[in-house]
C-alpha cells in the first residue's frame, strides 16, 4: 500500500490534539477514540451514561462527515476507567445500534484522558 492509498480526514479540534479523528484507507474509515466531550472539549456532566451518549454522538458526527454512518460500523472498542460501570454504559451504547450490532471489545483501564469514564473508537465502511 502506498501513501496514495491513505486518505487522512482530520476532525478539527480547538486545541490541536496530535492525531486525526479519522483516517480512511480504501473503503474503511478508522475513527480515533472519542470521549464524552462537548464542542469545547470539556467532559459532559452526568457520569458514564452521559459520556457514552456524547461519545457516540461524536462518532456519528465524524462518520457522517466522512461519508459513513452508524449503520456501517463494523467494529468498536470501548475503554472504561472502571469496568464495573459496564452495566451503565452498555444500554446507552446499544441505543446507537438499533439495526445491527457491530463486533465489539471492551476493557477497563487504570485511567482515561481528562478524567473521563469512557472512550470509544470504531471502524466503519464507506461507499
Amino acid at each position: 500500500m502506498s501513501n496514495a492509498d491513505v486518505e487522512y480526514h482530520p476532525f478539527p479540534t480547538k486545541n490541536g490534539l496530535p492525531f486525526s479523528a479519522a483516517v480512511r484507507v480504501g473503503n474503511v474509515l478508522y475513527v480515533s477514540g472519542q470521549m464524552g466531550t462537548d464542542d469545547s472539549l470539556k467532559l459532559v456532566p452526568g457520569g458514564v451514561e452521559a459520556e457514552t451518549r456524547q461519545a457516540m454522538l461524536n462518532i456519528r458526527t465524524i462518520l457522517e462527515r466522512h461519508g459513513s454512518s452508524m449503520d456501517r460500523v463494523v467494529k468498536c472498542l470501548v475503554m472504561m476507567a472502571d469496568i464495573n460501570e459496564w452495566g451503565k454504559m452498555n444500554p446507552v451504547y446499544l441505543e446507537s445500534f438499533p439495526n445491527h450490532l457491530p463486533a465489539r471489545s471492551a476493557f477497563g483501564a487504570s485511567a482515561l484522558a481528562m478524567g473521563g469514564r469512557v472512550e470509544i473508537e470504531c471502524m466503519a465502511t464507506v461507499e
